[in-house]
C-alpha cells in the first residue's frame, strides 16, 4: 500500500511504525474472510482492510479522528485472527492499537460513550471496585426488564447485567489465594516462578489461580505472586488510554522486576488476554524511558502462558482418564495474539481427557475484553455462534485460557472450565466446581 505521510510526519515514530505496516498491506482481502466483525456485519469498513485503509486516512490527514472512523474502529475486536491469515505478515495488532490512542486523544465521544468508558476503566481493572460494582449489579438485575429496548445506551447496561448474572460470577469456595506471595514447592524444589494475580480473574473465578498454584507446587515449582502487581492494563490500552496504561504496566513492570531474581524461570500468566499485553510490554513501552522500556522487555521475554510452562516442565496426571470429552475452546489471544495452538489441547489429552474442536475454531467468541460491553449486539451474535458450534459437539465441558472468553460462553448448560483447573484435578488436585453439580 503507498503511503502519503510528510517528512515532518515521519520524524514521528509511532508514524515511522504505522507507515511500515500500512505499506507491508498488499489489499489482498484474505483477512476478510476470517473476521468475525466483517463475517458478522458485512461491513468492509468493519473488514481488517477496510479499517487499515480508514487508519491510512486519518493518520496521513493529522487530523482529529472522525464520528465514522471512530465507529468502525469500535467495532474492531482486536482478536488478531487477520494477523494469523495475512500472507504479508501486516501488523494489524500495533496499528489498531497506536489508532485507537489517536481516536482516544482527538475524538469526543457522545456524554454516555464517554462515561461508559470511564466507568470501565475506574472499576475493571481494580478487584475491590470490581467486587462492590458486582454487590451493585445483584441489587439492580430484579430490574432488568426496566430497561428499554431501544438504544446503545440500553443495550450496553443489559449486557452488563447479564455479564454479572453469569454462572462463572459466583462464590468458588477459595479465598483469594493470591494474597499469599509465596506458596512453596512441594518435595525438591526444581523451579521458581512470579504469577501475575492481575486483576477481574481474582474476582470473577479465584478457583483459577488456586489451581494454577497447586499444581505447579506439586510439579516442584515455587510460585511467587509480587503484590504490588495489579492489572496488567490490557482493558485501558484497548480503549486506547495510553496514560492509564502505561500507569498501570509500569506498576506491574516494577512489582515484577523488583521480585526477579536468578533463579526464576518465568512470569507465569494464565489470562491469555493479559498474556497478549505483557509478552508485548516490551514495543508498547518503548517509548517511555530507558529506565521502564528495559524493564518492559525484560518482563516481556519471560512472560508465559501457563500451558506453554507446564507443558515445557513436564505435566503428568495422576488420576485414572475421567471418560469426559471436552471441547476446546482457543481464546484469540492464545491462538492469534501469542501463537500457542497445540500445547492447551496436548496437556488435555495427556490429562487423560477427549478433547474436540469446533467448526471455525479461528473465530472470536464476541467477549474480547470490554468488547461485549462496548458492542453487545456483536458480542452476542459471535456467542450464539461458537455456542452453536461447540454445543454441537456435545462436550461434558468447555475448556479455555482466558477468563473473559469462559464468562462470554457460560451459560448455555455446559460447564466452562479452565483449562489449568482440568489438568490439577487430574494430576492429584480437587474437582472443578463446575463439574460437581
Amino acid at each position: 500500500m503507498q503511503t502519503n505521510f510528510t517528512e515532518v510526519q515521519l520524524r514521528d515514530p509511532a508514524i515511522q511504525v504505522a507507515d511500515s505496516i500500512l505499506r507491508s498491506c498488499v489489499h489482498c482481502g484474505f483477512c476478510t474472510a476470517t473476521c468475525p466483525s466483517f463475517i458478522t456485519v458485512g461491513d468492509e469498513d468493519d473488514s481488517p482492510r477496510g479499517r487499515i485503509y480508514l487508519i491510512k486516512e486519518m493518520l496521513e490527514s493529522g487530523s482529529a479522528a472522525s464520528a465514522p472512523v471512530a465507529f468502525h474502529l469500535d467495532r474492531c475486536l482486536s482478536c488478531l485472527s487477520c494477523m494469523t491469515t495475512c500472507p504479508s505478515g501486516v501488523d494489524y495488532m500495533h496499528l489498531i492499537d497506536h489508532a485507537r490512542t489517536h481516536v482516544e486523544q482527538t475524538f469526543r465521544r457522545p456524554w454516555h460513550d464517554r462515561g461508559l468508558r470511564a466507568v470501565l476503566a475506574a472499576i475493571l481493572p481494580y478487584p475491590a471496585r470490581m467486587r462492590w460494582a458486582l454487590r451493585a449489579a445483584g441489587l439492580a438485575r430484579p430490574f432488568v426488564g426496566l430497561i428499554p429496548q431501544r438504544g446503545v445506551l440500553f443495550a450496553r447496561m443489559r449486557a452488563m447485567l447479564a455479564l454479572a448474572a453469569s454462572e462463572r460470577v459466583v462464590a468458588q469456595g477459595v479465598g483469594d489465594v493470591t494474597a499469599q506471595t509465596v506458596h512453596p514447592a512441594q518435595g525438591t524444589r526444581r523451579g521458581r516462578v512470579l504469577l501475575l494475580a492481575g486483576c477481574a480473574q481474582r474476582v470473577l473465578d479465584p478457583g483459577i489461580h488456586a489451581a494454577t498454584i497447586r499444581l505447579l507446587n506439586r510439579m516442584g515449582v515455587e510460585v511467587v505472586i509480587p503484590q504490588a502487581a495489579g492489572c496488567c492494563g490490557a482493558l485501558t490500552h484497548h480503549m486506547g488510554k495510553h496514560a492509564a496504561f502505561v500507569a498501570q504496566a509500569g506498576a506491574t513492570i516494577r512489582a515484577m522486576t523488583d521480585a526477579l531474581d536468578e533463579e526464576t524461570d518465568a512470569i507465569i500468566i494464565n489470562v491469555s488476554g493479559c498474556g497478549t499485553v505483557v509478552k508485548d510490554y516490551g514495543f508498547a513501552l518503548r517509548g517511555e524511558g530507558p529506565d521502564l522500556a528495559g524493564k518492559a522487555a525484560k518482563i516481556s521475554a519471560l512472560a508465559m502462558d501457563v500451558s506453554a510452562y507446564l507443558l515445557k516442565i513436564g505435566y503428568q496426571r495422576t488420576r485414572p482418564e475421567s471418560g469426559l470429552t471436552i471441547a476446546y475452546h482457543a481464546a484469540c489471544s492464545l491462538q492469534h495474539g501469542q501463537k500457542i495452538t497445540d500445547a492447551p489441547k496436548a496437556l488435555l489429552r495427556q490429562a487423560g481427557f477427549r478433547v474436540v474442536e469446533p467448526r471455525d475454531a479461528h473465530l472470536c467468541c464476541g467477549s474480547a475484553g470490554t468488547y461485549n460491553i462496548l458492542q453487545p449486539e456483536i458480542a452476542s451474535s459471535l456467542r450464539a455462534r461458537k455456542l452453536d458450534t461447540l454445543t454441537a459437539l456435545s462436550p461434558d465441558a468447555i475448556a479455555a485460557g482466558n477468563i473473559g472468553c469462559l464468562t462470554q460462553l457460560a451459560g448455555a448448560g455446559i460447564p466452562t472450565i479452565h483449562t489449568v483447573e482440568l489438568l490439577d484435578w487430574m494430576a492429584g488436585g480437587p474437582c472443578p466446581a463446575g463439574l460437581k453439580s
